[in-house]
């Protein structure tokens, strides 16, 4: 398994296990792990977002969720808070981004 990948599977187990995506999200979990290691736990709701989005732009190029953070409502903001939480806490853990 490569750093990226340890790291990868590190955040994802940070996120309940109800809430993560349906079907292969290991590319999702890899752009995590490199937002932990570029920014630690100076990650924002936004820069997860947009790492998701890209993800998403291959899974769903019409996901209705396509779209910069602040255009969506508050509560579909909110869902990329736990993934938030997963990455600055592995990153605070590993001392990342630093």
């Amino acid at each position: 398994m490569s750093y990226v990948d340890e790291l990868a599977a590190a955040i994802r187990r940070g996120v309940p296990s109800q809430l993560l995506p349906d079907g292969d999200s290991t590319a999702l979990f890899r752009v995590y792990a490199v937002l932990a290691m570029a920014k630690g736990d100076r990650v924002v709701l936004e820069d997860v977002h947009d790492a998701w989005a890209a993800w998403m732009s291959e899974q769903n190029p019409k996901h209705q969720s396509l779209k910069p953070l602040g255009e969506l409502p508050a509560e579909i903001q909110r869902a990329d808070q736990p993934y938030l939480d997963a990455i600055r806490a592995v990153a605070r853990d590993r001392d990342l981004g630093r």
